[in-house]
């Protein structure tokens, strides 16, 4: 009669041939991790709208690759060099990535160093960024950890080039230095940005809604905030807020 026992594994009494993704000794795992680096599958985004909204457009199989953002290799051509060795020649670490595309260059700026950066960017002669044509507000619900994004537009009339500034914080802490003291004409554009999406200036001298009442609760462009609207009678029929129409998902 069989020692066996149904349904139990025996032992190995040989010793395994070391491998990195196999026990020192025993009974090799079918499910052993190899040391070997897993690559990771790009991100996507499936439907029309965020998952913050019902998809009522009917395209809910549409998927999409998110555009992830990576550091650029240097050099970066043209002015772009200039720029980037002259600020780090004033400011030490003034920025954590620099990403080229589209034939334009975007500095990620830590937070904590953008007031001494604009400032920097404005007052050098090599440098001489004198307007910040726009400040606005960018979520990104799945980027953990810096949620809410800034982005600066910058222009230098004395040297006609371009630059683009990207700040980044969290949706738990959603805080940005001002650039008022700077760049006076940002006032109303750090004030839209807040009443569109929460990111609050620190240092803003008047920091209120400039699009939505005072009294309104929420920023509407974050991609949590609920579309909601009001039904519209047309010839007859009543078409229903985007929040109350069928959904496709």
């Amino acid at each position: 009669m069989s020692d066996d026992v149904p349904g139990e594994e025996k032992s190995i009494d040989e010793k395994v041939p070391h491998d990195p993704s196999a026990p020192e000794q025993g009974l090799e795992r079918e499910d052993a991790q190899s040391s070997e680096p897993v690559e990771r599958p790009t991100p996507t985004r499936r439907g029309m709208w965020s998952d913050g909204s019902p998809d009522t457009s009917g395209y809910g199989e549409i998927s999409r690759t998110l555009y992830v953002p990576t550091d650029t290799a240097r050099p970066w051509g043209g002015y772009f060099d200039a720029i980037g060795d002259r600020l780090a020649e004033l400011v030490p670490d003034a920025w954590t990535m620099g990403v080229v595309t589209h034939g334009e260059l975007t500095l990620y700026i830590p937070r904590e160093k953008l007031t001494e950066v604009v400032a920097t960017l404005r007052d050098d002669a090599l440098l001489r960024f004198e307007m910040c044509a726009s400040v606005s507000g960018v979520h990104y619900p799945l980027d953990a950890g810096a949620e809410l994004h800034v982005v600066y537009h910058l222009q230098s009339m004395t040297h006609n080039r371009r630059l683009r500034l990207e700040v980044t914080c969290p949706d738990a802490d959603p805080h940005v230095p001002s650039v008022c003291a700077t760049y006076p004409a940002a006032d109303w554009h750090e004030r839209e940005t807040w009443d569109m999406f929460g990111v609050i200036f620190d240092g803003h001298p008047a920091l209120t809604r400039i699009l939505m009442p005072d009294d309104w609760l929420g920023h509407p462009q974050r991609k949590d905030y609920p579309l909601g609207g009001i039904p519209i009678e047309y010839k007859g029929a009543v078409v229903p807020p985007p929040d109350q129409r069928r959904e496709y998902r």
